[in-house]
């Protein structure tokens, strides 16, 4: 049996679709390597979980390395500091490029000890006192490397002049620049992420050159939690990410298959993409199961009866996944969800008007306010259009309505596109 190809939960191997999305980076890679300039407007990319965030990002980072750029990344974490992270994540990086020379290497290391010490890094090396920072400008003068400003009295300072060292030294060893990559950037803290996002807005109002550019990626809630960072956050480049069409659908089930020398039957293909709905997790769970199921080796044809033997052990995660959400939500978060699912057996539509969600429990829409925006929050729900909220994930409210027990049940497992779901909530 060969390895599968498919990847559910973790960033997928061939990225279908988000045509204009990469289109748009590839063509601020290319500025910054031409102009050795900063590459903005910032690109926030949001959606819930499973919809391919993190897997647009790190194809991102691959065309970046492609391109000669040094890419530095990061996942924000609730509870740390993800300035601090960043700046131990471009220590790292720049520790990999052959290119830098000790007496380089020197250089950054005195003066990434002391910003790594103000910002909070714990680590091996992370040390910094009067005579090292006096060291360090010395040796930065010789190599003409400015040294860095005192990081406790002017983080933000301190991490732009950081870097535009960096994008500096990369570009002077032949380098594209630097790329920093935030993902799950609604988890950041806020004193960090502000100081990061102060430090590239002046990088990018700067009439000095630095050849670097940024990309975040975060739940629904990220426009949020970056413009309560900094207010000029909100002129950022918003990238919402929806469900992807039948044909990338298509493509993104076919594509790893057939780099494995495996094809795909139409009639399986056509129904996994149906079934999915264009949420990119379910073609990823839906292709490992089918794949699982049917043990395939070189020149092998995944087909329909393989679908339907995988069908169990996939519905079996996302009950998994829809109990462990519903199990978790508070009773005043279940009574906002049911609400919402009889609103859809209501109307005949995922995407609930708000409005009449806080008719239905008797409260006014800005007494709702708080239990939606902490659901959106938890990626249960998010925005699908002005006043307007739907479920992340297709299926979880054939599941509630089965849990409720609402009469009328089985006609959200067309709405919802994974009929067998519903089913198995009954069963």
């Amino acid at each position: 049996m060969l390895p599968s190809p498919y990847t559910p939960g973790r960033p997928a191997q061939v990225l279908a679709g988000r045509a204009r999305e990469r289109a748009w980076t590839s063509q601020q890679l290319d500025r910054v390597a031409a102009l050795g300039d900063y590459g903005g407007p910032l690109q926030v990319v949001h959606a819930p979980r499973g919809i391919g965030k993190t897997s647009l990002l790190r194809s991102a980072e691959r065309e970046a390395r492609s391109k000669g750029f040094v890419t530095v990344w990061v996942s924000a974490v609730n509870g740390g500091s993800v300035a601090a992270e960043l700046v131990y994540a471009l220590r790292s990086a720049l520790e990999a490029v052959d290119a830098i020379t000790d007496k380089q290497r020197k250089v950054w290391h005195a003066s990434l000890s002391k910003l790594e010490l103000h910002l909070g890094v714990a680590g091996a090396g992370v040390r910094a006192t009067i005579d090292t920072a006096r060291t360090a400008a010395k040796t930065a003068a010789k190599s003409k490397l400015p040294a860095a400003p005192p990081a406790a009295d002017a983080p933000v300072s301190a991490l732009e002049q950081f870097l535009r060292d960096a994008s500096t030294l990369v570009r002077s060893t032949g380098g594209s620049g630097v790329v920093l990559f935030i993902d799950e950037v609604h988890a950041a803290d806020k004193l960090g992420l502000g100081i990061i996002l102060n430090a590239l807005q002046n990088l990018d109002g700067s009439s000095a050159s630095a050849a670097l550019t940024a990309m975040f990626a975060g739940l629904p809630n990220a426009p949020d939690v970056v413009t309560s960072a900094a207010t000029f956050g909100e002129r950022s480049r918003w990238v919402p990410l929806g469900r992807l069409d039948d044909t990338d659908s298509a493509v993104a089930l076919a594509k790893p298959a057939q780099d494995s020398g495996v094809v795909w039957d139409r009639d399986a293909r056509d129904r996994v993409v149906r079934d999915a709905g264009g949420y990119p997790y379910f073609l990823q769970l839906l292709g490992s199961t089918t794949w699982e199921a049917a043990g395939p080796g070189p020149g092998s044809t995944l087909t329909l009866d393989h679908v339907r033997t995988g069908y169990t052990d996939a519905l079996r995660q996302l009950l998994t996944l829809f109990q462990t959400r519903w199990s978790k939500a508070s009773n005043g978060h279940k009574r906002f969800i049911v609400a919402m699912v009889e609103l859809m057996l209501e109307t005949g539509s995922e995407d609930v008007d708000r409005g009449r969600i806080a008719e239905k429990l008797g409260r006014t829409t800005r007494e709702i306010s708080v239990p939606r925006n902490r659901l959106i929050g938890q990626d249960i729900i998010e925005p699908s259009g002005y006043g307007r909220v739907r479920f992340t994930i297709p299926g979880f409210a054939a599941y509630v309505a089965a849990e409720a027990g609402l009469p009328g049940a089985e006609r959200l497992r067309e709405l919802t596109r994974f009929p067998e779901l519903g089913a198995a909530a009954d069963s």
